[in-house]
């Protein structure tokens, strides 16, 4: 029976994009590219600096947590597969060919993956990885094969390493065992591609479930407009959008947040204290949307998460699940403000900006872009696959350093 890395690869190996999906693949890039130069000053790019060009361009990319999101494999696809392309040499071809098959595996990963505390995003990226780059280096689909085994060791990541910087980094080492798969595939290395299927069935997967048909990345691709969790995408939309006007803070007497408890599965900080946490906590999450005019990258700061006023309100707000669902977005999210003068205000919120039924007009992907920094709108005009990988390289400098055996322990 031929295998199913056999299968995915001869698919992404034959793969024409449509039209539609080439202006996807474009929209991926410069939304990748806009939040990984947000990023430029944080204190991950330091960190990385020792890691090959897309481990530190992924880590970079996913640290502020405003990439997008394929819903139904739950992964961060661009910012895996758009690094991988970039450090192979690919197009918008090799980046569609990684994200159909990262989604695809994700999709065979199923929910109950990802709800046994699996990280998707490394799980499924690092095989998305190894196909975006292998079609970049113009690999045969026996070879793009081989690289989707020689991945399948690298497929981990765990969701207890939300809110630290962990999480980014666990999605460059999925980028980076991509690349370095495709390579030592194109360098004659063998593998059993049966390794995929094995592997799938270990951690809670279903090969059965892919399917080589449809669009390049079934489903479509959301994009976030607040740089935290996607899970915290519709309370805060919720509250945004939905409140008749603003509540003011030292009125609320509490706050009820009741959701399908799948939409919460990533969020893990309910007391959070630094501003990595607070991108995975519903209670400082909700706290922002009513403080902030726009929760931004201001409020994703130790700083903001520390505000008084910010963790008095954490403590009031509390979290009801109800049972049932299989996604981040299932059923719809009910948020009920109690005030201290009697009055509540009730919101209900199913699918947030930015999600593929409501996606995003290219007037919001501009001011995402804009949001990203007062220069990042210029360096991303009229950017391309040939262009990215030199404008990312100079803006992220980074090389390997050796390490000391007696430089001191930074802790």
């Amino acid at each position: 029976m031929t295998s199913t890395a056999e299968t995915l690869a001869r698919w992404a190996h034959d793969l024409v994009p449509e039209s539609e999906e080439l202006v996807l693949a474009q929209r991926s890039l410069v939304d990748t590219l806009a939040v990984t130069l947000a990023a430029r000053d944080d204190e991950l790019v330091g960190i990385a600096s020792g890691l090959s060009d897309a481990a530190r361009w992924a880590a970079v990319g996913h640290v502020l947590d405003f990439d997008d999101l394929h819903m139904e494999s739950t992964a961060h696809i661009s910012v895996v597969c758009v690094p991988a392309t970039l450090a192979a040499g690919g197009d918008a071809r090799a980046y569609l060919a990684g994200a159909g098959v990262m989604a695809r595996i994700g999709v065979a990963l199923g929910w109950s993956h990802y709800a046994e505390g699996w990280h998707a995003t490394c799980t499924a990226g690092a095989p998305g990885a190894a196909v975006a780059a292998a079609v970049a280096l113009g690999l045969s689909p026996e070879r793009i094969a081989t690289a989707i085994a020689l991945a399948v060791p690298a497929a981990g990541g765990v969701q207890r390493a939300f809110g630290t910087s962990g999480k980014p980094l666990q999605v460059g080492f999925a980028a980076d065992a991509g690349v370095r798969a495709a390579r030592l595939a194109a360098a004659g290395a063998t593998a059993d591609p049966g390794a995929l299927d094995a592997w799938l069935r270990l951690v809670g997967g279903d090969p059965a479930r892919i399917a080589v048909t449809g669009p390049a990345v079934p489903g479509g691709l959301a994009i976030k407009m607040f740089p935290c969790c996607y899970a915290l995408q519709r309370p805060i939309s919720a509250l945004r959008e939905r409140l008749p006007g603003p509540i003011a803070a030292d009125e609320v007497d509490q706050i009820v947040v009741r959701t399908p408890g799948c939409a919460v599965q990533p969020l893990i900080h309910h007391r959070p204290s630094t501003g990595l946490q607070g991108k995975f906590s519903m209670e400082y999450a909700v706290a922002a949307a009513v403080l902030d005019p726009h929760p931004g990258f201001a409020s994703f700061t130790d700083q903001a998460v520390n505000r008084p006023e910010a963790q008095r309100l954490v403590r009031r707000v509390t979290v009801e699940e109800t049972p049932g669902g299989d996604w981040l977005l299932a059923g719809q999210v009910e948020i009920t403000a109690a005030l201290r003068d009697g009055t509540r205000q009730v919101v209900e919120l199913e699918l947030p900006p930015g999600s593929p039924g409501r996606p995003p007009s290219e007037q919001d992907v501009r001011a995402k872009v804009a949001d990203c920094g007062r220069d990042v709108p210029e360096l991303l005009s009229g950017v391309d696959w040939e262009r990215a990988a030199a404008l990312l390289a100079g803006q992220l400098p980074g090389a390997a350093q050796p390490i000391s055996r007696h430089e001191k322990d930074p802790a």
